[in-house]
């Protein structure tokens, strides 16, 4: 079964990006680099719903989550 899920990237003073995934509550990761970052948060995501599916609960996904990013000039 496919599952979507989104990502924020947050940029590290001292480098790297950490990754959380908002509808997997605690589900947060690190890389180095982008590339990397999104590589351990499929991994941390596979983890997750592996640890949910062991418990029996419901797995979230963000399928059906439409998402916009709007700039605004400051006035």
């Amino acid at each position: 079964m496919n599952r979507t899920y989104r990502i924020n990237l947050r940029k590290e003073e001292e480098g790297g990006y950490t990754v959380f995934v908002p509808s997997l509550p605690g589900c947060i990761t690190y890389g180095e680099t982008v590339d990397e970052a999104i590589d351990m948060a499929k991994e941390a995501i596979e983890l997750y719903i592996e640890e949910l599916q062991d418990r029996g609960e419901n797995i979230p996904d963000d399928s059906n989550l439409l998402e916009y990013s709007l700039n605004l000039m400051a006035v």
